[in-house]
């Protein structure tokens, strides 16, 4: 049996998921005429309150997308140095927009209001890039999945709307937010310009993110995912994974971030921790001793058919998701606790 807890990316459509992909109505997406695409859009739009919605292959286009929405070529986002805009995206900001990161010493990948407001150059300094978009993201990826405070969302929306600035949110895992923080898309909808949501995580799809936002930003989406290579046709068997998911796959979110918890207090237990991060959704990341080996460590699972990843300087990372049944739950505990 293979425990695979690399990424909640690793999941395989369910056998009820592929039938409704495989019995989808579709027709030509480059021309609008997808029906089960344009039922996903109008679905997803409708659920946070905004205008429009633009189904893409990936969440890093989305977010791009965004991005060439909000700004002009020498502009600049603000965003934490965790970012996966800044981290995780092939230095996209700077190759399809043209504009550079101000970067925010955050705690696991938040910050404040106020942090965001000291990160804005002063629109009529000429020498600095002129400050364009807030950019946050929910969870926290490499903050381990942590879940943002909303009342401190708020009021970062009250330093954009002072300063004329856009506001994104790449939203990978904001379901596991929501359901984590028993929250609703709507409150997003109304808090954000844009919104990217991603299907094939935490919902297990094998493909997907779709942007959301307001209808100005919005008319100019369907042409930068078309120079970005993202103008597909029969789409709609994906799209069709993603309304099965929405109806069938979010509320059982809540199994994945217990599961993680328990693994967090088994991990807590072992004397060669040094640190277990805090867990509030799908995401354990651990620190282990100075003097064990990451490699050897690796090893151990991989010989137990356990595949977790590694993220240098002793810290690892495991993340539950759809496909980890609570057989390979009690499974993973009995060797976490043997070792």
């Amino acid at each position: 049996m293979k425990i695979d807890l690399r990424s909640d990316t690793v999941t395989k459509p369910t056998k009820d998921m592929l039938d409704a992909m495989m019995s989808a109505e579709v027709g030509d997406d480059v021309y609008k005429e997808d029906p089960a695409v344009n039922a996903l859009e109008s679905r997803l739009a409708e659920m946070f309150g905004m205008d429009e919605a633009l189904f893409f292959p990936t969440g890093t286009m989305a977010n791009q997308t965004a991005l060439k929405l909000h700004t002009n070529p020498g502009e600049q986002v603000i965003c934490d140095k965790y970012a996966h805009i800044y981290n995780y995206e092939g230095g996209g900001a700077s190759f399809n927009s043209g504009i550079s990161c101000k970067l925010i010493n955050g705690q696991r990948g938040m910050f404040t209001a106020a942090q965001a407001e000291e990160a804005i150059n002063p629109p009529d300094f000429y020498h600095s890039p002129l400050t364009s978009l807030i950019e946050v993201e929910n969870t926290t990826n490499k903050g381990g999945g942590a879940c943002w405070d909303f009342e401190e969302l708020k009021k970062i929306r009250e330093v954009a709307d002072k300063n004329n600035l856009g506001y994104h949110l790449d939203g990978a895992r904001l379901w596991n937010a929501m359901v984590a923080k028993k929250q609703t898309p709507k409150q997003y909808g109304q808090l954000f310009d844009t919104i990217s949501v991603c299907l094939s995580k935490g919902l297990g799809c094998p493909v997907g993110s779709v942007l959301i936002g307001k209808k100005e930003l919005m008319s100019g989406a369907l042409r930068v995912r078309k120079i970005l290579g993202g103008g597909m046709r029969q789409v709609g068997y994906l799209a069709a994974a993603g309304l099965y998911a929405l109806d069938n796959h979010l509320e059982r979110l809540a199994d994945d971030h217990r599961k993680a918890t328990v693994i967090g207090e088994v991990l807590n237990q072992l004397s060669f921790i040094k640190t277990v991060e805090p867990i509030e959704t799908n995401i354990i990341i651990f620190e282990l001793d100075d003097n064990i080996s990451e490699t050897d460590f690796l090893n151990k699972l991989k010989e137990k058919n356990i595949h977790i990843i590694g993220m240098g300087s002793h810290k690892l990372r495991m993340v539950t998701h759809l496909d980890y049944t609570d057989s390979m739950h009690e499974a993973l505990l009995t060797v976490l606790k043997a070792l």
